[in-house]
């Protein structure tokens, strides 16, 4: 089963630290159809969703928030 990365974003935990999220998407549909989507931080630490904005991470159990995405300057 491959994975495809279709999203990035960052989050904050509660200490103010930012991490870099990667959203996958595997080749493989679930039992109901819909698309199987991962998180996983950029060193390969697993991530679950919790809400739209609230992930968390599956070793730690630390809770972080997404960052509102920012409009790069041209």
């Amino acid at each position: 089963m491959a994975a495809v990365l279709v999203g990035q974003f960052h989050a904050r935990d509660a200490e103010g630290r930012i991490y870099s999220v990667h959203e996958f998407q595997d080749s493989t549909a679930s039992v109901d159809g819909a698309p199987v989507t991962t998180y996983k931080l950029a060193h390969g630490d697993r991530v679950n969703k919790l809400t739209d904005n609230e992930f968390q991470l599956v070793q730690s159990g630390v809770t972080l928030t997404r960052e509102p995405e920012s409009i790069a300057a041209s």
